[in-house]
């Protein structure tokens, strides 16, 4: 039996030492096409057309390459049109118009709830 236990543990060292190398040829044969990857990336232009008025094909062949927290990279939502239990409203744009839509709409919201809380002690009921 201690022969048996012996000769499984020789194996696996045997295989891990063939598995190892080849692991590490992989991941270096890799590296280069990762980093040309991200220079074409940096140098990539920002979508020629609206990205609401891309179809999801060509927002899918936009987006092959970058990564989703590069400034052009679309994103998409989908939010239910009021009135309508079915109909989805879709909204695209890049990171980086986000990034202003949302600081914009939070702007807006601050300056709504100072008119509001500043307004309330002048209303008379």
């Amino acid at each position: 039996m201690a022969y048996q236990a012996a000769g499984r543990t020789r194996g696996r060292r045997i295989y891990m030492n063939r598995i190892l190398p080849a692991f590490a040829a992989f991941a270096l044969l890799a590296a280069p096409a990762a980093f040309a990857a991200e220079q074409t990336a940096a140098d990539r232009a920002p979508p020629s057309k609206p990205p609401s008025a891309m179809t999801p094909t060509e927002i899918k062949e936009y987006n092959v390459g970058l990564a989703e927290t590069h400034p052009y990279y679309i994103k998409c939502r989908k939010t239910l049109e009021i009135g309508s239990l079915v109909k989805k409203i879709r909204t695209c744009y890049t990171n980086e118009k986000w990034k202003q839509v949302i600081a914009n709409s939070s702007q807006n919201a601050r300056e709504t709830t100072e008119a509001f809380v500043s307004g309330a002690g002048s209303s008379s009921n």
